[in-house]
């Protein structure tokens, strides 16, 4: 998808962080951008914001995870602003903590936000771009979906999942015959918005930011690319796992911070 003038993007997540900085550039872009987020306040700023430069923003305040709401949202976008040509399905959520602390309700919310949210969107707006022969499918994974992370683990399985729908989804639409739309892997490390306050990154990788990672998203979904790696160390997360000996493999961490990166993850819970 070269040119982004003239489309149709819905960002799931969209009032803040990753979501808003891929939808502030989409916008720049040309594209007509529909924000999607369960936090009303926010989600307004986020349009003034977007409006304020001249943009093509509206903003779209629901429950993701919720598949009747995102079937009646989804219905409403079209007739607003017509079919969608790019979902970047970016809503999500985490608690800090070890697995065996965390609540039923937690552990809920995080598959909830994390995973099923991404399947209803995807069920809502990929069978159109299917007919049509082309769109493009944004599923914002991380690196913890590529590698365990100690105090990260329901988070972590939910990011491993999304790396499995996509992958799986990818193939199913190749073995279809469907050409025209393409998929886009988003695996990050930790971003600088809060999201992870307390965390320290491990060696090598640094907090990153938010523009950085959406000019990736960006630039993935004008050239069809399927992963965006960020930074260099989470490209090598394959190899890493590949050591023939677990032992070499967690010395690694360790010496790398991997495995401590969480302990002062704080308490408190914060969405995107």
């Amino acid at each position: 998808m070269k040119d982004f003038k003239g489309k149709t993007a819905v960002i799931s997540g969209g009032a803040r962080g990753l979501g808003l900085a891929v939808g502030a550039r989409l916008a720049r872009a040309g594209a007509q951008v529909a924000l999607w987020d369960i936090n009303e306040k926010g989600l307004q700023r986020a349009v003034e914001a977007l409006r304020a430069t001249g943009s093509l923003a509206r903003g779209y305040a629901l429950d993701a995870a919720d598949p009747a709401q995102v079937r009646e949202m989804a219905a409403r976008v079209r007739a607003e602003l017509g079919e969608v040509d790019i979902l970047d399905n970016n809503a999500g959520v985490v608690f800090p903590g070890d697995f065996l602390d965390f609540t039923e309700e937690q552990l809920n919310k995080t598959v909830d936000v994390n995973l099923k949210s991404y399947l209803w969107c995807t069920r809502a707006f990929l069978p159109a771009m299917i007919s049509r022969g082309s769109g493009h499918v944004v599923m914002t994974a991380s690196a913890a979906g590529m590698t365990g992370v100690p105090g990260l683990a329901a988070y972590s399985a939910s990011k491993h999942a999304v790396i499995g729908l996509a992958e799986s989804l990818r193939l199913e639409l190749l073995r279809n015959g469907v050409r025209g739309v393409g998929m886009t892997i988003v695996c990050p490390s930790f971003i600088a918005t809060g999201m992870f306050e307390g965390v320290r990154p491990p060696a090598g990788a640094g907090w990153l930011t938010a523009d950085h990672v959406a000019d990736k998203v960006v630039e993935a979904i004008a050239s069809g690319k399927l992963y965006v790696r960020e930074p260099f160390l989470v490209k090598l997360l394959p190899l890493l796992k590949a050591m023939p000996s677990v032992r070499w493999m967690d010395w690694l961490g360790e010496v790398m911070g991997m495995h401590r990166s969480t302990e002062n993850f704080g308490k408190k819970t914060i969405t995107k």
